[in-house]
């Protein structure tokens, strides 16, 4: 068995080994993961940070050992707290880091990778759940990427998970998977800013989640990350004048902080 870290900003993950497989999720810099499949191209990887399985290109591979795998998993790391940092050594030159990467044993504006030094620039995640709203927001706009979980291109559950890793609490990837954590929440009044609300599709299925904010409002990630009203049928896209996604239930966190 061996292991891996992402070293480069962003490494997609496919469904299968193949260049023209569909894109599920994504690596950032500072993550781990175990390889459980390999062939000639190819590696199948299962992600420290919430079990993903997925394959990535053998050539964006960085193995560590079997200790570093271990140092890595018991330790809290900190992140990008900001829309871009910057990352340099002598030896790759500058490297830019969307919010959500992973800084391994940050210590004086350093962290460290194997034997490797880097040096960060830039803004750490607060890790404070009374931050949500802040954070959540610093995504506005992004462009939807099914997969995604950057600024540059991010789907629904990616944007739920990446926002509450920021504010220092762990969910899954996808969305039904989320769903199956938390407290239920019975009515719409009574949820609280940061409370996850999900919808599902005709067959019953949760397709759909984003973060409640203040005022009966909702900030997901739609075509982009946007901000609509909610209620107790769904989302109202005020551009459609329509709703567009049908709600199924709400859950709060509070518990698992």
């Amino acid at each position: 068995m061996s292991f891996g870290i992402c070293t480069l900003s962003v490494i997609p993950c496919r469904v299968a080994g193949n260049d023209r497989a569909e894109i599920v999720t994504q690596l950032l810099f500072g993550e781990h993961y175990t390889v459980i499949e390999e062939q000639e191209k190819w590696l199948k990887i299962r992600t420290a940070f919430d079990s993903y399985e997925a394959w990535i290109c053998r050539k964006q591979f960085t193995e560590i050992s079997s200790q570093n795998f271990d140092e890595h998993s018991i330790n809290e790391f900190d992140s990008v707290g900001e829309y871009i940092g910057e990352l340099s050594n002598t030896i790759i030159g500058n490297q830019n880091l969307p919010i959500g990467c992973t800084l391994p044993f940050l210590h004086q504006n350093k962290i460290k990778i194997k034997d490797i030094s880097y040096l960060y620039r830039g803004l750490l995640a607060t890790k404070s759940f009374k931050e949500i709203e802040k954070v959540a927001l610093i995504y506005l706009n992004s462009p939807y990427l099914w997969g995604g979980k950057t600024p540059f291109g991010i789907d629904c559950s990616g944007f739920t998970q990446m926002v509450y890793k920021l504010c220092g609490l762990k969910l899954p990837r996808d969305a039904y998977q989320q769903a199956e954590l938390g407290d239920t929440i019975n009515f719409v009044a009574n949820s609280k800013l940061g409370d996850l609300a999900f919808f599902d599709n005709e067959e019953g299925r949760i397709t759909h989640v984003g973060i409640v904010l203040n005022d009966s409002k909702i900030i997901h990630a739609s075509g982009k990350v946007r901000i609509d009203t909610l209620d107790h049928v769904g989302i109202y896209n005020s551009d459609l004048q329509k709703y567009s996604h049908k709600l199924r239930i709400i859950k709060n966190y509070e518990s698992e902080l």
